[in-house]
């Protein structure tokens, strides 16, 4: 739990706007369904996502237990400067996982 798959261009012009994908394996459990015994399956969902580029906010995302399990965040931020891209996400019970990604900026 908690591994991703992200997926950034290896080279990006300045100015230009480019898309970042990650793809998280979780299984996002609502606390609403119950298991096979009767009893209810633990709430179990990532609450907070966001991405830094360079150290600034570039994206964040507040989850709800209505996301499906193993999300896909898609979105969008333009090219300054050379560096790394942090994504980094946390859950229920004080889960936390981050993952980065190097970012190449050309003139």
């Amino acid at each position: 739990m908690g591994n991703a798959l992200i997926n950034v261009p290896g080279t990006v012009k300045r100015g230009e706007a480019f898309e970042i994908k990650a793809l998280i394996s979780h299984p996002m459990e609502t606390g609403f369904r119950a298991g096979t015994n009767g009893t209810l399956i633990p709430r179990n969902i990532i609450q907070r996502f966001t991405c830094t580029y360079n150290g600034v906010e570039v994206f964040n995302l507040v989850l709800s237990p209505a996301i499906a399990a193993n999300p896909f965040i898609a979105f969008f931020t333009v090219a300054t400067e050379s560096g790394k891209l942090v994504l980094r996400w946390t859950g229920d019970d004080g889960f936390s996982a981050e993952e980065t990604a190097p970012i190449t900026v050309t003139s």
